[in-house]
């Protein structure tokens, strides 16, 4: 059975099909000491390096799964620390046949959504500046906030890495020298939350994700654990970027272990 380049490379969570293409047509990718061609196809036991790399592929290929994760403070996202800090892999269960894709950072101060999947090419359309999806924060900020600096951030603010801002901005609680904010943004740069409210001269003293494009954090789904999404939110993610799911169907083994994990977390929720 074989599929085209980048189809299988964009599936590692390499890049986009995009991208990809792009890199084969540069030259960079060979297939079994061959430099590759753009469409070429190539069977999962073939050698495919990278900028001279070998590039490991999925022996083989599971259905497409994504996971809601609850993030805490402390965590960072990436696979390996050198100073041994917790990641937000080792909570997560293993994937057959691939590895899960982090879809988009929180930095290791930030809690709360984090999406995985097994599908690079969903994991990089969902991120790709030019998709816009949307990501909804709750903020607690220390410091006095006026009209004029909420619409000051919802017009834009000139950061390091260029203009940035808000969709949109709600008020919400006040307790002394703390004000709490739902803020929406399109993009997904560095601490670009925090460095926005910092460019008005107030403190985030906490930030946590609530929704990630069409998927919120559920309130059963505790700090440090996971949930997978059903087909039908997996197909309403994916529709958003344009992909449309071919293998929605759980399988009986699937419904039952959804349901399980399902009840287990609505319990602890409900304690």
């Amino acid at each position: 059975m074989t599929e085209k380049i980048q189809k299988v490379l964009a599936q590692t969570g390499l890049g986009s099909r995009r991208e990809i293409e792009k890199w084969v047509a540069a030259g960079r990718v060979t297939v079994n000491g061959r430099r590759a061609q753009v469409g070429d196809r190539v069977a999962f036991d073939d050698k495919i390096t990278l900028d001279g790399r070998p590039v490991k592929l999925a022996r083989r290929r599971e259905r497409t799964r994504v996971l809601v994760y609850n993030k805490p403070v402390g965590e960072i996202c990436t696979r390996n620390d050198p100073e041994g800090r917790k990641t937000v892999f080792e909570a997560l269960p293993p994937v057959k046949g691939g590895r899960w894709v982090a879809i988009g950072r929180l930095d290791i101060n930030t809690s709360g959504l984090l999406l995985f999947t097994n599908d690079g090419e969903l994991a990089n359309r969902l991120m790709h500046p030019s998709n816009q999806i949307e990501r909804e924060y709750v903020v607690r900020v220390r410091g006095a906030v006026d009209e004029s600096m909420l619409n000051h951030m919802l017009e834009g603010v000139q950061l390091d890495d260029g203009l940035a801002s808000f969709n949109r901005i709600k008020a919400g609680a006040r307790s002394g020298t703390h004000q709490w904010f739902s803020v929406v943004l399109t993009e997904g740069r560095q601490r670009e939350v925090r460095r926005l409210w910092e460019s008005q001269g107030v403190e985030v003293s906490r930030l946590k994700r609530t929704r990630y494009g069409t998927v919120s954090l559920p309130s059963y789904v505790r700090v440090k654990e996971y949930m997978d999404l059903s087909p039908t939110e997996i197909a309403k993610l994916g529709k958003q970027v344009g992909i449309k799911f071919k293998q929605n169907a759980l399988t009986p083994e699937e419904q039952a272990q959804r349901k399980r994990q399902m009840r287990k977390l609505r319990a602890r929720g409900a304690n």
